[in-house]
Formats: C-alpha cells, structure tokens, sequence
C-alpha cells in the first residue's frame, strides 16, 4: 500500500486499521483504531492534518484533504460513503456522508447526520447533530435523523475491514 512520509512528517496509522494496498496515505494523517481506508482513497495531508476515528470507514476513491489553516477531522463511528470529497471539514461521531457529497471549509457536520449523496455543503455550514442534509446547495433539515442511524453501516464496515486483512489475497 502506498504510504508515505512528507520530510520528517510519517502517517500514523493503528495496527488494527484495515488499509486496502491501493489506497494513498500521504503525510501529518491519524487513522484510528478498527478505520478502514478502501481502495483508491486519497488521504493527503500535505499542509495541516487528517485524522479519521476509530471505527469509522474511508470508502473507494473517497477524497480527503485539508489546508495550511483547515484540518479535516473525521470523528469515530462514521461512513464517509464512494467518491466523497471532504476538505477541511469536521465530521462528528457516527455521521454518514453520502455517495459523491462535498464538504468543504469550516463546515462542521453535527454528530449523528446524514449527508445525502452528491450533496454540495457550503463552507461555513454548521449542521446540527441529527441532521439531514439533501441537495445543491445543501438544505439541513435539523432533527430529523433517527439516533444511531448510522451504526449499522459503521458495524458492518468495522466487520468487513477484518475480513479484508485476513482474507484479501491478489490472484492476478
């Protein structure tokens, strides 16, 4: 898998972390305990910081970024779904962030919400915990969320991570 430092500057990544081989890993990121990164994300912290939580779950060509002034934090318990683009954002614990969304600068996505896919939230959003949030641009519909709703998505990724590191094996 493609991991690498930037000068002195090494991801740290804990050892029951599942990383697919065709993931990238780039620089000041902190991936927790039981995360998942799957294949073809991009994690590159090349000018603040990444760090994903524990449990949560990086899926296929998943984009995270930040910048010189904007780390992006992923809390633990969270799905951030295929082809999302986060870039100096805060998700809170056991969110889901839709297939294809974009979260951008200074938003903070409240714990528990949900961010439909392909929705574009605005920098500067402040989203409620249990929130849902549809749209381009996103609308936030507060409250709405069901507690947990999340949770079985971050179970069964947490599952499948493990099955990955023992079974995964290239044939051809």
């Amino acid at each position: 898998m493609p991991i690498y430092a930037i000068g002195d500057v090494e991801p740290r990544i804990d050892p029951s972390a599942y990383i697919h081989p065709e993931a990238v890993i780039i620089g000041n990121v902190i991936i927790g305990p039981e995360a998942s990164v799957w294949p073809h994300a991009v994690i590159r912290a090349d000018d603040s910081f990444i760090s994903v939580g524990a449990r949560s779950s990086v899926q296929d060509n998943a984009v995270l970024h930040c910048t010189p002034d904007l780390p992006t934090v992923v809390g633990e318990d969270v799905t951030l779904g295929h082809l999302c683009h986060l870039e100096g954002c805060t998700i809170e614990d056991r969110s889901l962030i839709g297939v294809g969304s974009v979260v951008i600068h200074e938003v903070v996505i409240g714990r528990g919400s949900i961010v439909g896919a392909n929705a574009m939230v605005r920098n500067g959003t402040i989203v409620p915990p249990r929130s849902l949030v549809l749209g381009v641009p996103a609308t936030v519909r507060e409250g709405v969320v069901p507690e947990d709703a999340n949770m079985l998505s971050a179970e069964a990724y947490v599952a499948r991570g493990r099955q990955f590191k023992e079974q995964l094996r290239r044939i051809g």
